[in-house]
């Protein structure tokens, strides 16, 4: 409805203008219409009406602020007029703004809505945790984001990018060794030059196992472009093969290193035969200890085949912890340790008293102590220390046991390949090369000193085998048959026995004893103490005590006498 002109004839403002058709109120146009101008002059017939907005102008964004990146999705500012959108920009922002955290990997139940659960109350629960906490324990670095792009970028990079020229694997392990052992390129080719074997031998070993083929050789030979297009291996080998017979040399420095270090052990191994022959044969104890499994053998297997029997095989000493007694426990080595301590005890004590009687000065406290000590636990105690003391006295043989005998033959026999084939190599190849040089010196002179010890070790070698085939025939007889140093296998398991038997046998004997002692306080008696001073006088004394007994036979024989006579007197 127009309104009333005013008094002065001229039409007021509109404030409202109705929307062209076709649009709604609550979508006004961005942008307020202007004011009109103070008094303006009546409008002709078609200008009350604004004209409508330009359709494209409708919902369209703001231009994005000064240095905003291209391309980039921009948040929306929410302006009065966009109070809808406002709540899901938000989320949106937040969501792409949280860190990642790392996964947590589980398997998810599906809480049926139906069915009384206790995840239908925990989810209506009030626990909240710290989100800022979480997110710096458990939030992935930016280190770490970008660790895979680094890894990418390195792998992308075309100045990493080397020439192959050997196999991709054999060149990573070289890479790998030489950084390991941090070894230079000029350190070895100086060890090449001058003959110098302080090379690590694990180095040589591995050089020489990844030596090039003939056609890798020959193409590192011919590259002629730029050292640091290769990579670290390859560089290496490069300048290796321009060395004249490179890997013939490293034979050469490996058996140089390893000669000392084989000799020493072959030495060792030698001696440790040697004396495990001679202490087996003179051991007066084993032989003992032979001595009373053969005889009691022969009087278990008394009336059959097997008894009667002059000697066996010690392969018989582990089997006597297989035979037990009636009572199930105790077992024929047990019996043949205990009688063994009894008669060492016996010859122990023996040999103690021997050693005191030559004193010129002997007390009567000593003489008291030595006759209480004979005992049947004194016994035991002395000959339990020499039996278990077997084990200490033959402890080579234990060492020649362990003795590889393959492998030491094969060692000395490889010694021998070697001196051979450096010999040749010094004299036919490094010869035609160049005489005056410090390696072909320094291994001529090697050499020399190569063949006196090889020589000996050969010869020695079949003296210390002869050794122990005699020693061998020593126990088993000529059998014809090899049997290398089985026989110190079979002594040092049947020690590892013998040990585990004495040592029940000590255990045993303790707690016999402890229980004899509490049974002893209980029963003890004052005549009974008087009783043993009185024995041990005896044994210390007899004669005395006979003498002592004669004349109080004789008094009371004259007092009888007496008696007699006064009696017929009267």
């Amino acid at each position: 409805m127009a309104e009333a002109p005013t008094s002065d004839g001229k039409s007021s403002a509109m404030p409202h203008l109705k929307p062209p058709p076709g649009r709604l109120d609550s979508q006004p146009p961005p942008a307020p219409a202007p004011a009109p101008a103070a008094a303006p002059p009546p409008p002709p017939p078609p200008a009350p009406r604004a004209p409508p907005p330009p359709p494209l102008k409708v919902g369209r964004p703001p231009p994005a602020p000064p240095g905003a990146i291209p391309g980039k999705s921009q948040a929306v500012p929410t302006g009065p007029h966009r109070r809808g959108s406002s709540g899901s920009s938000m989320d949106a922002d937040s969501g792409s703004q949280k860190t990642k955290l790392k996964p947590f990997f589980w398997d998810k139940v599906l809480a049926n809505p139906g069915q009384s659960m206790v995840w239908h109350e925990i989810s209506a629960g009030s626990f909240q945790f710290n989100e800022e906490m979480m997110e710096s324990l458990f939030g992935y670095t930016a280190a770490e984001t970008n660790k895979g792009d680094r890894k990418k970028d390195s792998v992308s990079d075309p100045s990493l990018q080397y020439i192959q020229i050997i196999d991709a694997k054999k060149a990573q392990n070289l890479s790998i060794l030489l950084r390991a052992l941090n070894v230079t390129t000029a350190e070895v080719l100086d060890a090449l030059e001058e003959g110098n074997p302080d090379l690590p031998a694990e180095l040589l070993q591995t050089l020489l196992k990844m030596a090039p083929t003939t056609e890798e050789e020959l193409k590192l030979r011919l590259f002629s472009g730029d050292l640091s297009q290769l990579g670290p291996a390859e560089r290496f080998l490069k300048v290796l093969v321009d060395v004249p017979f490179a890997f013939k040399r490293l034979e050469c420095l490996l058996f140089m290193l390893s000669m000392s270090e084989d000799v020493t052990n072959i030495k060792e191994s030698f001696a440790t035969l040697k004396v495990a022959c001679n202490n087996l044969r003179n051991s007066r104890l084993f032989l003992k200890l032979l001595e009373a499994v053969l005889k009691t053998g022969n009087r278990m297997n008394d009336g059959t085949y097997r008894g009667g029997a002059q000697a066996f095989k010690l392969d018989t000493l582990l089997k006597l912890a297989d035979v037990k007694g009636t009572d199930g426990k105790t077992t024929l080595l047990h019996f043949v340790v205990q009688e063994i301590i009894r008669s060492e005890g016996i010859r122990a004590a023996r040999s103690d008293r021997q050693s005191r009687s030559s004193s010129s000065i002997i007390s009567t406290d000593t003489i008291f102590e030595d006759f209480a000590d004979d005992s049947t636990e004194h016994y035991r105690q002395l000959g339990l220390q020499v039996v278990s003391g077997l084990s200490t006295e033959l402890e080579d043989v234990k060492k020649a046991a362990a003795v590889d005998a393959d492998g030491l033959t094969t060692t000395i026999s490889k010694l021998g390949q070697s001196l051979i084939k450096t010999k040749a190599f010094i004299n036919a190849e490094m010869k035609s090369l160049d005489e005056d040089s410090k390696f072909h010196q320094s291994m001529s002179k090697f050499v020399e000193g190569a063949e006196a010890d090889i020589a000996w070790i050969a010869e020695e070698e079949k003296k210390i085998m002869a050794l122990v085939r005699s020693t061998v025939d020593y126990f088993h007889g000529n059998s014809g048959k090899d049997e290398g140093l089985r026989l110190f296998t079979i002594v040092r398991d049947f020690l590892i026995v013998l040990d585990k038997t004495c040592k029940q046998v000590k255990e045993a004997a303790e707690a016999a004893a402890k229980q004899a002692k509490n049974s002893k306080k209980e029963t003890a008696t004052p005549s009974a103490t008087c009783q043993q001073n009185s024995d041990v006088r005896h044994r210390l004394f007899p004669a005395i005590v006979e003498r002592r007994i004669g004349d109080d036979e004789s008094s009371s024989s004259d007092e009888d006498d007496g008696e007699r006579s006064s009696s017929s007197s009267s």
